[in-house]
C-alpha cells in the first residue's frame, strides 16, 4: 500500500460524505446551521480522521484515530437517525448512506483490530 488512499475504508468514506452532502439538501433551510452542519462535519471526520492517522506513522497513533473516526461515524448515524424522527428525512432515503456505514463500520473494526496485535 502506497498512500492512505489505497485503503477501501477511506474510499467508501469520501463516497459517503458525497451520499451525506446529497442527503441533507433534502433538510429545511433553517437547518442549515443546524443539525446539517453536524452531520457534514461528523461524516467528513472520518475519512479525515483516516487519513490523519494513517499519517502520523506510529500504530498506537493510527490506531487512536481509526477510533476517533469510528466515533464520528456513530457520530453521524445518530445524526441521520435524529432528522429522521424531525421528518427531514424518511428511512429509505438512506438506504445507501447506511450501506456504507455498516459497511466501513466493520472495515474500521477489523482494521483496529488487526493493527492492536
Amino acid at each position: 500500500m502506497k498512500s492512505y488512499r489505497d485503503l477501501i475504508v477511506w474510499q467508501k468514506s469520501v463516497d459517503m460524505v458525497t451520499h451525506v452532502y446529497r442527503l441533507v439538501k433534502l433538510f429545511p433551510e433553517d437547518e442549515k446551521y443546524g443539525l446539517t452542519s453536524q452531520i457534514k462535519r461528523s461524516a467528513i471526520s472520518v475519512s479525515s480522521n483516516i487519513t490523519e492517522g494513517y499519517g502520523r506513522n506510529y500504530t498506537k497513533e493510527y490506531i487512536r484515530f481509526l477510533n476517533i473516526s469510528r466515533g464520528s461515524l456513530y457520530e453521524m448515524q445518530t445524526q441521520l437517525q435524529i432528522a429522521i424522527n424531525l421528518d427531514f428525512l424518511k428511512s429509505n432515503d438512506l438506504n445507501d448512506v447506511n450501506d456504507l456505514s455498516l459497511q466501513i463500520e466493520k472495515m474500521l473494526n477489523a482494521l483496529i483490530k488487526k493493527l492492536a496485535i
